[in-house]
């Protein structure tokens, strides 16, 4: 940014400040207040109004800074909850949160006229150039709304003034408070005094720090006598545009002098008290009140100059003035007491008044109540019994009760009541003189069938304390009406009936009683049916006993529901019901049911035992132990099991989808019934391929070669790998690639058939043995791959053999990251070494021929020697003799049976399994082979004529720098890159063809897995190895 475009930028800023910018209808003022030339960091200034709505616009950024409003990206990162950000735009707005000045926490504790911000940071990130994000520092001016009203510290606000004070004086009111500022703070405040206060009181308000404090100015005298309190009205209101007002109710209360008496509440105390009362007892309390205030209203009693009759018996509290029992009181000796209590207040100078008080002794309760029963209106009375008809309406009076007492005051004050529970009741009847009378009345309608008499106890207390009491009793006996419907017991009959019935079958019997009496209980039984049960049941009228007419069948319906009706025959009749239940009990005539005629089920193989491979569901339309169904696995060969009460089938085995892919058996249910009944269902179980097995090469074998001309052209066609996996689907689907031995790029192979290519012209450098690692990998998840070894001789002819057999032998426990590819330098090694062996070879045959020749010279020279006596003449002359017991070569000790020799083939297999070793010598970088010599050079008939009489030496030749602590090794120097020559034909074969001796080797240092789960043609592969010094001139030996 230039310095000049900087200031142009200034000049238009300050431009637009006067013209002022409209976002939303909101006036929103954008200041620039710091911008930092060369800087990330910008700070800038809105204006807001408080309490504005969602989603109005502040400012925006993009226009703001000058920074277009695509290809950025605008994140809020100080601001929120009230503040968001379009991220594309820039542009901030208000959320759902309102922006309310007064709560913001930095704004508080703000003076008069201190501004109120609210800060906001958004980093800017430019999505073009991908540079680091900017930082905007920004601060909104919240401006005061009048959006709060002045408020008083409480509704009712309390003044006190002392009577008497001179006119003029102030008085402070509290405060009123305003949460706005500025103009929106409080304006003014007014009073309106009460009618009746007339004008003793006015408002000032006086001016403190920009403070407005209102004061009360007393007018005129106050007397508290006169009146002790004014009820004003103060009103404040803010300078808001519309203004805000709110009001409270100023209590002024006129504080007082002593210049007032103690006045009691009554001019005459009376009272009562019963004889024997108890020391402490409470008789009466006086009180008298003071209208001064203080000390000067403060009141004590004490009795006023007391007979002695009173000061022995009487006491009173000097605060309360409640006047207690102070000794024994007794009616016959003293039966009223009269007496002053003086009271005094506590001002300096004390004032004082008095009262007179009269208490009664009352008499004790010595005397019981008295109750009298007389017949009363139309029931009559025989021998101390009433009687009445039990329709007889409530209320009806069935004796007069007069009770009495002799006492006199509360102990002649008799409560008389009918105890127990029954349906009778007093009412009053008179009460006249010394007596009370009583109608003894029913309150509820009387039932003969629940309760045919009552015996009424009527009982009297009298009000003494403590308080007597008597009783008398009355027997009503309640005559029978036809009032009483017949009852069923129980009103629901449950019975259980089995199915397959014979029509006629009787079912239950159902019985009603009537609480009534003669006819009135005589009952007629009744079906009442609906139209499913209609015609199916009948009842037998007179005995209620209720049979079936159809066979039922349980599986059609489970249960039956219909009414039974007893009639009585009175006049009028009444009748009852009954419900009657039929649950009808299962048989065992159902088969369990599956729910599908044949299950198939699919699982993954590996599986382990013991795992839900499906569930199914049976049924059984009968109920209890007849529904109870076992399920069964037939035929049980171990292999399932079932889980009975869930259905699910478990497996016993874990699942090979190659040994098996389905299973079929069958399910058996056999349910509880007797005698049992069952069902079967066909299962299938599918097992679903799981990759599990590697690819296995089937063509070419890894001891097999290609013979190629230098002059093959490219694109044709080398070799097939052929591999299969005994997967399914995209487990078997697999994928050739060539991972080693191609360094030169010379062949390609097609990674869907395997088919391997010549992708380059031969040069003379490629001549010889190349060898090609294939990786043959299935598409399973996870994948699972195998290595394949393709041998591919180049040259213009195979002169030998079984050179090239070696070289591929040699190839075979070489280790696969080590390329073999043609290289002349390893083939001239490899004709060196193989010319060493022939002669060592040769050698050694010599050397058979003459050992055979020397024996069969000894043999003939002993048949010359003629007959022996006692001798056993040999039947072969030819066959060589064994040597003595004791001979010098043996291990074996002496006096002991010469072990037997081993057979010539393991003595063979043996040789070349300890003759076979593969090292990897740590201070060079070719490999170290070591190898038995079989048979000479080209000569592998030969070798094959001696098999049978001996095996032949194995030729230990030592390097040419052998290291000490292998020194008795065979070693062979393989040249650097692991070249191969040799000649062959121009078809691909196998060494099986060309000796028939077996290769059995040390663990070689890779395993089957990297260069092939299996060899199929190792266990017959024949080789021979030799040590020459054979040279290589333009591919001839």
């Amino acid at each position: 940014m230039s310095l000049r475009w900087f200031t142009k930028l200034l000049l238009i800023l300050m431009l637009g400040q006067g013209m002022g910018l409209l976002w939303g209808g909101v006036l929103g003022w954008f200041t620039l207040l710091f911008f930092s030339y060369g800087s990330s960091t910008v700070s800038i200034l809105y204006q807001l109004r408080e309490e504005r709505p969602p989603n109005t616009q502040v400012g925006s950024l993009a226009s703001d800074q000058g920074l277009p409003d695509s290809g950025h990206l605008y994140k809020l990162e100080v601001g929120a909850p009230y503040l968001r950000v379009d991220g594309k735009t820039g542009e901030i707005y208000t959320t759902e949160i309102p922006i309310d000045r007064e709560t913001l926490k930095d704004c508080r504790s703000l003076f008069e006229g201190e501004p109120c911000y609210l800060e906001f940071e958004v980093s800017i990130t430019d999505l073009m150039k991908g540079s680091a994000p900017r930082l905007i520092e920004g601060r909104i001016e919240i401006q005061d709304e009048n959006d709060n009203t002045p408020q008083f510290p409480s509704p009712i606000l309390s003044l006190s003034i002392p009577e008497n004070t001179h006119v003029g004086a102030l008085f402070p009111i509290p405060l009123a408070t305003d949460k706005d500022a500025g103009t929106n703070g409080i304006a003014e405040y007014s009073l309106t005094p009460a009618p009746d206060t007339g004008s003793l009181f006015s408002l000032q308000v006086a001016e403190n720090s920009d403070e407005k404090v209102p004061q009360l100015i007393v007018l005129g005298n106050l007397d508290r006598e006169l009146r002790d309190s004014y009820d004003l009205n103060i009103k404040v209101v803010d300078g808001g545009e519309p203004p805000r007002q709110s009001s409270a109710l100023l209590r002024v209360t006129v504080t007082d002098t002593n210049d007032n008496v103690p006045k009691f509440e009554r001019s005459h105390y009376e009272g009562e008290m019963p004889e024997n009362s108890p020391v402490g007892h409470s008789v009466l309390q006086v009180k008298a009140n003071d209208s001064d205030m203080g000390a000067n209203g403060e009141v004590t009693y004490t009795l006023y100059q007391p007979p002695s009759t009173v000061q022995r018996l009487l006491s009173i509290d000097r605060n309360t003035g409640i006047v207690f029992v102070k000794g024994s009181v007794d009616r016959e000796e003293v039966s009223q007491l009269k007496f002053y209590v003086q009271a005094r207040d506590n001002g300096p100078q004390a004032k004082s008044s008095k009262v007179l008080v009269t208490i009664v002794v009352k008499d004790k309760n010595d005397n019981s109540p008295s109750i009298r029963i007389r017949e009363f209106g139309l029931v009559a009375h025989k021998d101390g019994i009433a009687n009445i008809s039990e329709d007889m309406p409530v209320g009806t009076a069935v004796a007069l009760v007069e009770v009495s007492d002799r006492d006199e005051g509360e102990n002649a004050v008799v409560t008389c009541v009918v105890a127990g529970d029954v349906p009778f009741q007093l009412r009053s009847a008179s009460d006249t003189g010394s007596k009370r009378k009583y109608f003894l009345q029913t309150t509820t309608s009387l039932d003969y069938e629940r309760i045919k008499e009552y015996r009424i106890e009527i009982v009297a207390v009298d009000s003494g304390n403590p308080a007597l009491s008597s009783t008398n009793s009355l027997k009503v006996q309640v005559t029978d009406i036809n009032d009483n419907s017949p009852i069923f017991s129980p009103s629901l009959y449950e019975v259980d009936f089995s199915e397959e019935n014979q029509p006629g079958d009787r079912v239950l019997d159902v019985v009603a009683t009537d609480a009534d009496s003669g006819t009135n209980a005589e009952l007629i039984y009744n079906i009442i049916s609906d139209s499913s049960t209609k015609g199916l049941f009948e009842i037998d009228r007179n005995t209620g006993e209720v049979h079936v007419m159809n066979q039922l069948d349980r599986e059609h319906r489970e249960h039956y529901e219909f009414q039974v009706e007893a009639i009585d025959k009175g006049v009028p009749s009444l009748r009852g019901t009954a419900t009657v239940m039929v649950r009808v009990l299962d048989r065992n005539d159902n088969d369990p049911k599956f729910m599908l005629n044949g299950y198939s089920f699919s699982v993954m193989e590996n599986m382990p035992p013991h795992s839900p491979v499906g569930m199914v569901t049976v049924l059984d339309a009968d109920k209890g132990d007849n529904a109870v169904v076992h399920l069964s696995v037939e035929p049980d060969n171990g292999k399932f099991m079932i889980q009975n009460g869930t259905g699910t089938i478990l497996s016993s085995i874990s699942f090979d989808r190659e040994k098996e892919s389905t299973y079929t058996f069958r399910l058996k249910a056999v349910d509880g019934g007797d005698p049992p009944r069952s069902s079967y269902v066909g299962i299938t179980i599918n097992v679903l391929d799981e990759n599990d097995n590697a690819p296995y090469v089937t063509k070419p074998a890894n001891s097999s070669y290609k013979f190629l001309k230098p002059l093959t052209s490219p694109d044709t066609r080398v070799e097939q790998v052929e591999a299969e996996d005994i997967d399914m689907g995209l487990n078997a689907e697999l994928v050739f690639s060539i991972t080693g031995g191609n360094p030169h790029g010379l062949f390609h192979i097609s990674s869907t058939d395997g088919e391997i290519t010549l992708a380059k012209e031969f040069t003379r450098k490629h001549n010889g043995l190349h060898r090609l690692v294939v990786k043959v990998s299935d598409k399973g998840k996870p994948s699972r791959h195998t290595t394949a070894l393709v041998h591919i001789f180049v040259n213009e002819t195979v002169g030998n053999v079984s050179v090239v057999e070696s070289l591929v032998g040699h190839s075979l426990y070489t280790p696969l990251d080590r390329d073999i590819a043609g290289d002349p330098d390893y083939m001239r090694v490899q004709r060196s070494n193989i010319l060493y062996g022939s002669l060592a070879g040769i050698a050694g045959v010599i050397l058979v021929i003459v050992a055979v020749v020397v024996i069969r010279h000894r043999l003939q020279k002993e048949a010359k020697s003629g007959y022996q006596a006692g001798k056993k003449e040999t039947k072969d002359l030819y066959t060589p003799k064994q040597g003595p017991k004791t001979g010098k070569g043996k291990k074996g000790k002496k006096g002991k049976a010469p072990k037997p020799s081993k057979p010539l083939e393991e003595d063979e297999e043996a040789s070349l399994q300890k003759g076979l070793k593969f090292n990897l010598m740590n201070d060079s970088d070719s490999p170290r082979i070591h190898l038995p010599l079989n048979y000479p050079p080209g000569s592998p008939d030969l070798g094959r004529h001696y098999r049978s009489n001996s095996p032949l030496p194995s030729i230990q030749l030592q390097p040419q720098s052998p290291s000490a602590s292998k020194k008795h090794q065979a070693v062979q120097d393989l040249p650097a890159t692991n070249t191969f020559v040799g000649t062959g034909d121009n078809n691909s074969t196998g060494s099986d063809q060309y000796s028939d001796y077996s290769y059995k080797t040390n663990p070689p240092k890779y395993t089957t897995k990297q260069v092939g789960d299996h060899f199929p043609s190792m266990s017959g592969y024949h080789s021979t190895a030799y040590r020459t010094n054979m040279t290589w001139t333009n591919g001839i030996y």
